[in-house]
């Protein structure tokens, strides 16, 4: 049997999107030739690979099954034909880069767009989610997370800050009604505004001075996902709900014009900045190569 890997790639690239139109902005095709593309393979196969409604369009088993095994093969045919870039005077192709918001947010500006400015024939893809992925089979050519989530068979670059740190902060007319704290314990009497990972429970809030380490698990009225919505959290502390732990960078703006202000300062836990990690068995795309070499270079 016969199959057009065009085919196949559209049946991944709506599989993914869960959707011919989302796919067909993530892929600059159409809606039609994607929506022919997948019964044309569909025939083929003599298999029902998407179950398609008005408002979804996910995968059936079969489908699920045949995604999980194309998305790395794939991954590998793009690698290969990448080969061509280094004969390229200039690096060609697409970056896809699977990053934690906080990264989006608060490393990656500095850099995007100087890389793109210097590399033009690069196009990037960043995909921004705190759950941990399969790279290649998400379809994604490397990714950025912290030291305590890298899988070992994973080669890590450092990316952006070496060293960063969790700030607590609360608004000045809070800590006038309700005290500031002068110790990490004092939290338990505050109003505590919670970050959390979904299926997780809420991380305790850890602090640090002079070599004490003190752990506490502080309640409040307000709780949110971590990352898709920190900006509530954010804001609720502006507002005077109460008080919030965050990575210091994300809280600096309101820190230096005095919407916030600083809580606990000198207990403000440091730890190592994030790295960008990619596989170690398979060849490096000439677009992931010109991305590590930029994030290695002095300005990078």
């Amino acid at each position: 049997m016969k199959i057009d890997l065009g085919d196949l790639n559209a049946f991944v690239t709506v599989a993914r999107a869960r959707g011919f139109r989302d796919g067909a902005r993530a892929s600059g095709a159409s809606a039609s030739g994607l929506s022919e593309a997948v019964s044309r393979l569909e025939a083929q196969l003599g298999v029902r690979l998407l179950n398609r409604t008005t408002r979804s369009v996910v995968p059936t088993e079969v489908g699920q099954r045949l995604l999980e095994r194309l998305g790395p093969a794939l991954t590998e045919v793009e690698t290969a034909l990448d080969v061509v870039n280094n004969f390229r005077d200039r690096p060609v192709g697409t970056l896809r880069l699977n990053v934690p918001i906080s990264a989006a947010r608060l490393v990656l500006p500095t850099i995007v767009p100087r890389f793109l400015a210097a590399y033009p024939d690069i196009e990037m893809e960043v995909i921004a989610e705190d759950n941990f992925v399969d790279l290649l089979a998400a379809g994604c050519d490397a990714g950025i997370r912290y030291g305590e989530r890298l899988e070992q068979d994973m080669i890590a670059v450092p990316i952006g800050p070496r060293v960063q740190r969790f700030a607590t902060a609360a608004s000045p007319a809070y800590l006038d009604r309700h005290g500031r704290p002068q110790h990490p314990r004092d939290l338990l009497r505050h109003a505590c505004l919670h970050g959390r990972f979904s299926n997780r429970p809420a991380p305790l809030w850890e602090f640090e001075r002079n070599g004490e380490t003190v752990q506490v698990d502080p309640k409040g009225p307000l709780q949110v996902s971590i990352g898709t919505a920190t900006d509530l959290a954010v804001e609720a502390a502006i507002a005077g709900m109460g008080i919030i732990l965050l990575f210091e960078d994300w809280l600096r703006p309101h820190l230096d014009s005095g919407a916030l202000e600083p809580v606990l300062e000198p207990w403000w836990l440091s730890f190592p900045g994030p790295f960008l990690y990619y596989p170690g068995r398979r060849l490096v795309p000439a677009p992931l190569r010109a991305f590590i070499d930029f994030i290695k270079a002095p300005t990078g």
